[in-house]
């Protein structure tokens, strides 16, 4: 079952929903169903044998997605 990222085009209000199917989420602060689906990023664990793990790697902008991280962009 998929995560995806919502921004609700009533109150603004932006959360996480796990969706099944061609279910249409509603928004949980003030139960509105127009929703904008917003650019998700996503974690993979990389950690291999006798590797350290990192303990922070900046990831793509959570607004455009730019994969040179936050504030890399003119959306900010």
């Amino acid at each position: 079952m998929p995560i995806f990222e919502y921004a609700c085009r009533e109150c603004g209000h932006r959360f996480e929903k796990i969706v099944q199917g061609g279910k249409k989420p509603a928004c949980p602060e003030c139960g509105g169903r127009s929703l904008e689906k917003q650019l998700s990023v996503f974690a993979a664990s990389t950690k291999t044998a006798g590797a350290p793990a990192r303990r922070y790697a900046p990831g793509p902008c959570g607004s455009c997605g730019d994969p040179r991280g936050p504030g890399s962009c003119s959306m900010n």
